[in-house]
């Protein structure tokens, strides 16, 4: 490119680079690269789940810290007090307060409430198990709460003995070795410890004979039914239909959540729970029909009409840099237009400007050589052309422009012959 067009366009790839740098700053900031994740206990169906999202989401750059923790009261907490940013939670447990500091992703799995008691004690009912050793779950647990709901809806004492914080595993263990008599669980049917038990001839799962009631009476519930020979139909297992009470797991996140993170999120949970499970059909999950938190507008529309067009065809960072970026080319083409238009005329009148400058030179020679008498007095004024013919023709122009400058040095040579002339000179030709 010609010295002077660059003079012309590096102001206006300078003001256009710019506008970029300043539109960059004012976009909206990029996801973090890290977030943390309260998994729940160590062994449980939530922690199993949270190290499926560590392992997709690391696939896609993100880091996710997993934080244990009791259960899914413990979660709330740590995402109310902003020391979590993503969490399982079981649902029914979150009041006004989180309903104004968090919102869901939508329900992931149903998370029935499984009561194991042992062959040999006597309870025939949820509300009998008032007199036996019960354990229901450690404190800040999703278990100890829904567990502590039902005794309230079935009424009567509760003693302490019914009333044991045994955490999942001690739980089991003590059961099986009779240290207890029943122990419930808020668990996924995919818990590896609730196939254990279901199969476990020294232990019984208690059905919810009124389990359609509790549903219609306590909030964050439903009834469901673990089908006969659903969890091993050639060992029959179970030997009949159990209607049990259910809450449905959700996936719950701090407002203020970058929506890049929703979006990962969203499409892990689809991935880990769109197929199907012994109480729903695949696709049901995840859905935004089950939560009971919030559900933001970015995360209604994901559900509606899927992951973004970018988020289609471009891996994550690149899919997430273009849908922040695209608010660049506003500012940008809004000041590219006028600069780019404006460039080659100036271009143009800079170019000619170089030619047509050396013009007032010229009419001045004239009009002093004109002033002088014909002949030896005027070769003063014929020098002084013949230098200016000199620095013209060390001009550099572009190729395109170089019959202005010959018309130039024409001009410069027709006034030269006409300061020869021994004739006066009377007419001025333009």
């Amino acid at each position: 490119m010609p010295r002077e067009a660059w003079r012309i366009y590096a102001p206006v790839i300078a003001l256009a680079l710019l506008g970029f740098i300043v539109a960059f700053m004012l976009m909206d900031p990029a996801p973090p690269k890290q977030i943390r994740f309260a998994a729940g206990a160590p062994g449980g169906a939530y922690h199993a789940y949270a190290e499926e999202y560590q392992r997709l989401l690391g696939e896609q750059g993100i880091e996710v810290v997993l934080v244990d923790t009791a259960g899914s009261i413990e979660n709330l907490s740590l995402l109310m007090a902003g020391e979590a940013d993503v969490a399982l939670v079981q649902g029914g447990l979150s009041g006004p307060e989180a309903d104004a500091e968090l919102h869901s992703l939508g329900g992931l799995f149903e998370e029935p409430f499984w009561v194991f008691v042992r062959s040999g004690a006597s309870a025939a009912n949820f509300g009998e198990l008032r007199k036996l050793r019960l354990s229901i779950g450690p404190e800040g647990s999703g278990t100890r709460a829904l567990a502590t709901t039902l005794q309230q809806a079935f009424g009567g004492d509760w003693p302490a003995a019914s009333r044991q914080t045994l955490p999942t595993s001690e739980a089991t263990a003590a059961l099986l070795a009779g240290q207890i008599d029943a122990a419930a669980f808020a668990a996924s049917p995919d818990a590896p410890y609730i196939r254990a038990l279901l199969r476990d001839p020294a232990v019984r799962l208690m059905p919810f004979d009124r389990a359609q009631a509790i549903a219609r009476r306590e909030d964050g519930l439903s009834a469901v039914t673990l089908l006969r020979g659903v969890s091993d139909v050639g060992a029959d297992v179970p030997s009949a239909d159990v209607p049990l009470v259910a809450a449905i797991a959700q996936l719950a996140v701090q407002t203020d959540i970058h929506p890049a993170i929703e979006s990962v999120l969203l499409d892990a949970a689809l991935t880990i729970h769109g197929g199907r499970s012994v109480f729903s059909p695949a696709g049901r999950f995840p859905n935004m029909q089950d939560a009971d938190l919030p559900v933001s507008k970015q995360v209604a529309r994901h559900y509606k009409d899927g992951p973004s067009f970018l988020r289609r065809y471009f891996p994550f960072a690149v899919a997430n840099f273009l849908d922040r970026a695209w608010v660049l080319a506003i500012p940008l083409l809004t000041l590219g237009f006028p600069l780019v238009r404006a460039a080659p005329p100036i271009y143009r009148w800079r170019v000619r400007r170089k030619i047509y400058v050396w013009y007032k030179d010229l009419r001045a020679l004239e009009a002093q050589g004109r002033a002088l008498p014909a002949g030896d007095a005027r070769k003063g004024v014929q020098r002084e052309l013949e230098k200016l013919q000199v620095e013209i023709g060390k001009l550099d122009v572009p190729l395109s422009y170089t019959d202005d400058l010959y018309r130039l040095r024409s001009h410069i040579e027709f006034v030269k012959q006409l300061l020869i002339s021994t004739e006066p000179v009377t007419d001025i030709v333009a």
